[in-house]
């Protein structure tokens, strides 16, 4: 990374305000906002929100197996599952499968950002 160099800009005063007030909304400075902006390329602010997200979702997804584990070492115990154990099992199997697909289109949104 080479030596940094300073770019003087003008713009209205209004203009500059409206700037700062996004750069203070997104948490970011003006100096983020305005490479970030150039460049095409996702907010520090937003990249750690994506990170928040898929950890939240790697937590539910921990929920669920535990939850399916815990029916799977029952029936496993007791050679049989009841048809109110087993609804449930297919209730969370379905679930899973909803939160997979919705996770992997929302990767994919992620990936086409990170990839500009």
């Amino acid at each position: 990374m080479g030596k940094e160099e300073l770019i003087i800009i003008r713009i209205q005063k209004s203009q500059k305000e409206s700037w700062k007030k996004l750069s203070k909304e997104k948490n970011i400075t003006m100096t983020n906002l305005i490479k970030a902006s150039v460049e095409s390329r996702i907010f520090d602010n937003e990249r750690r929100q994506i990170i928040l997200f898929i950890e939240k979702q790697d937590n539910v997804f921990i929920k669920i197996e535990t939850n399916i584990n815990q029916i799977a070492k029952t029936a496993n115990a007791q050679k049989f599952i009841s048809e109110k154990e087993f609804k449930k099992f297919r209730e969370i199997l379905s679930e899973i499968t909803h939160l997979k697909k919705q996770q992997n289109q929302i990767f994919e949104k992620i990936y086409e950002m990170l990839a500009i």
